[in-house]
C-alpha cells in the first residue's frame, strides 16, 4: 500500500517535539514491514539541505505561488519537498520568527501544504499515486479538506492523527477564498470553529478516519475537560468508530542506552554501574556537585503551562533542600524560564540546579541517561516520548496520570512494587500536593538502592518499539 505522510516537521532535520520523532520513524517501521511510505513536508532550509540529492518532480503554479516539487531521500525514506522560497525559506521554527511571534502568512504555508498533499493523490507525480494520506496535526489538516473537494479525481483515503488537540491552527474566514475552499465548508458542520476557520477541525470533521497517539488520550478527548470544544464531533466519530487511540513507539536505532553515541558511557540493565558514569559527567558538565548519593531530578520541555512546570517551580525549594539536584533543558514561556533562572541564580542553591534554554538534541541524550529521575507533571499529555526515552535509560519517570502517561508508566505503589510491576512514579491529582507524594516516594525509594535498581532494570525491560504500533496503523490502513 502506498502512503504519503503530511506534516511539517521530520526527524533528523527539522524537530520542535514529538511530531518530528513520529513522522521520523513510523514510515521507516512500515516501510520495514512492506508499506511504501513517502513524506511530504515543507521545504524549509534543512529540509532542503538535509534532501540534498532531490530532484524535480513538477513546477506549478498554486494559490500561493509557484512552486517547485521536488523529490530526495532521507534515511532510507522517500521525501517530497515543497520549494517554495518565499514561504519556507526562513531560518528557525516552522511556525514563527525568532521573537515567538507566528508569521503572518501561516495560512498560506500549511494552506499550500494541504493542497499538494491532494495533488499528489491525483496524480501529480505520475509514477507514485498514494492510497493513504495520513495527515499529521492542524498543519496537515487542510489536506482532508482538498482531498474532500477532489473525490472524483482520486481513490485515496485519509488518516489525521491528532498530536495535540491544544492547537488548533485558527485563521480569519476570509482568507477561504485565497485558498479556493468554498464559503459553503465554513459551517459547524465543517471548518468554521468559534467564528474562524480550524485547520485542526478540517481533520478532525472531512477526514475518513482520526487516530491520536494514545488509548487514554483518545478516551479522554471526548469529554468535556479534555475536548477544547471539538469533544461533541470527537464523541460522534468514535461513536462511527472512527476514532482509534494508536500508542506512539520510540526509535530503537536513536534512543538505546546500549548504542547511543551521543552520551558518555553506554551500558545496559546489567551493568548499570557505567549509567554513574553518565551521572558524573552530566553534573561535571552542568557544574554540579558530583555526588552520585544525590538523586538528580530532571524535566525535558516546552516550557507552557500545559506541562505543568507552575508546580515543579512551586516544589523545587523543596527538593533542593531534600539534597534532590536538578536540571531543566527547553524554552517556551519567558515568565517561566526566568522564575527558574531566579531559582539557579540563588546562591543557597549553589551547585544542585542547572537550566538550558533552547532545544539540544544531543544534550537531551546525556540529560536522560545521566539522569535518576525524569519529571513530566503535564496537566494533559497525548502520549508524550521523554517518559519512554527515560525508561529505556533506566531513569525512572515521575509523571501525572493523564493520557500516553497513563498508558506507559506503572506507580510505585506497594502493590505495584510486590507483584513486580512498578516503572515509575505517578499521580492522580494534577496540583501541588499530587506532586509533592510523588516526590516523597521517589525520595524514599531513592534510599533503598537494591529497590531502585530493580526498578531500573524493570523499566528498561518495557518494550515500546514501534513495530507494534506500526502493525495497528497496517491495520487500520487496511480497514479504511
Amino acid at each position: 500500500m502506498k502512503i504519503l505522510h503530511v506534516c511539517a516537521e521530520f526527524y533528523p532535520l527539522i524537530k520542535t517535539g514529538g511530531l518530528a520523532d513520529v513522522t521520523g520513524a513510523l514510515p521507516k517501521v512500515l516501510n520495514k514491514l512492506g508499506e511504501q511510505c513517502r513524506i511530504l513536508i515543507p521545504g524549509y532550509p534543512a529540509i532542503k539541505s538535509g534532501v540534498s540529492n532531490a530532484q524535480v518532480v513538477k513546477t506549478i503554479n498554486t494559490f500561493a505561488g509557484q512552486a517547485t516539487i521536488l523529490f530526495g531521500y532521507c534515511n532510507d525514506i522517500g521525501i517530497y519537498i515543497i520549494d517554495a522560497p518565499h514561504l519556507y525559506a526562513r531560518e528557525g521554527s516552522p511556525y514563527h520568527d525568532m521573537y515567538q511571534n507566528a508569521y503572518a502568512d501561516n495560512y498560506l504555508r500549511f494552506a499550500l501544504l494541504g493542497w499538494i498533499a491532494s495533488e499528489l493523490a491525483c496524480g501529480l507525480d505520475y509514477y507514485w499515486q498514494p492510497d493513504i494520506v495520513h495527515s499529521h496535526d492542524w498543519h496537515a489538516g487542510l489536506s482532508c479538506v482538498y482531498l474532500n473537494l477532489k473525490q472524483p479525481y482520486h481513490h485515496a483515503k485519509s488518516i489525521f492523527t491528532i498530536h495535540n488537540l491544544a492547537y488548533y491552527g485558527n485563521f480569519e474566514r476570509y482568507h477561504l477564498q485565497e485558498i479556493q475552499i468554498p464559503q459553503s465548508y465554513f459551517n459547524v458542520n465543517g471548518l468554521e470553529y468559534y467564528g474562524q476557520i480550524s485547520y485542526l477541525k478540517a481533520g478532525l470533521y472531512y477526514s475518513d478516519h482520526i487516530t491520536t497517539v494514545s488509548p487514554t488520550y483518545a478516551k479522554e478527548i471526548t469529554t468535556t475537560e479534555f475536548g477544547n470544544g471539538f469533544d461533541g464531533l470527537l464523541r460522534t466519530r468514535a461513536e462511527q468508530q472512527r476514532l482509534t487511540g494508536i500508542l506512539n513507539g520510540i526509535d530503537d536505532d536513536v534512543w538505546n542506552s546500549t548504542k547511543d553515541t551521543l552520551i558518555v558511557s553506554r551500558y545496559n540493565k546489567r551493568n548499570l554501574r557505567n549509567k554513574h558514569t553518565d551521572k558524573y559527567f552530566l553534573q561535571n558538565e552542568f557544574g554540579l556537585d558530583t555526588n552520585n548519593k544525590q538523586p538528580l531530578f530532571c524535566i525535558i520541555s516546552r516550557l507552557t503551562k500545559q506541562k505543568g512546570l507552575d508546580l515543579v517551580l512551586s516544589l523545587l525549594p523543596e527538593i533542593l533542600a531534600r539534597r534532590g539536584q536538578f536540571i531543566l533543558l527547553g524554552s517556551g514561556d519567558d515568565d517561566l524560564y526566568q522564575a527558574f533562572s531566579k531559582l539557579a541564580n540563588n546562591p543557597q542553591y549553589q551547585n544542585n540546579i542547572a537550566i538550558y534554554y533552547g532545544y539540544n538534541e544531543e544534550l537531551s541524550h546525556r540529560i536522560i541517561a545521566g539522569a535518576d529521575i525524569l519529571m513530566v507533571p503535564s496537566r494533559f499529555e497525548p502520549c508524550g516520548l521523554t517518559q519512554l526515552y527515560a525508561l529505556k535509560y533506566g531513569t525512572l519517570p515521575l509523571v501525572h496520570r493523564t493520557g500516553g502517561l497513563s498508558d506507559t508508566v506503572i506507580d510505585s505503589t506497594n502493590e505495584n512494587l510486590d507483584n513486580k510491576t512498578a516503572t515509575g512514579f505517578a499521580y492522580i491529582d494534577s496540583n501541588q500536593e499530587g506532586l509533592r507524594y510523588a516526590i516523597n516516594r521517589a525520595f524514599e525509594l531513592w534510599q533503598s538502592q537494591q529497590t531502585w535498581r530493580i526498578l531500573q532494570q524493570r523499566a528498561m525491560s518495557q518494550s515500546f518499539s514501534w513495530q507494534e504500533s506500526a502493525k495497528q496503523y497496517q491495520q487500520l490502513y487496511n480497514a479504511v
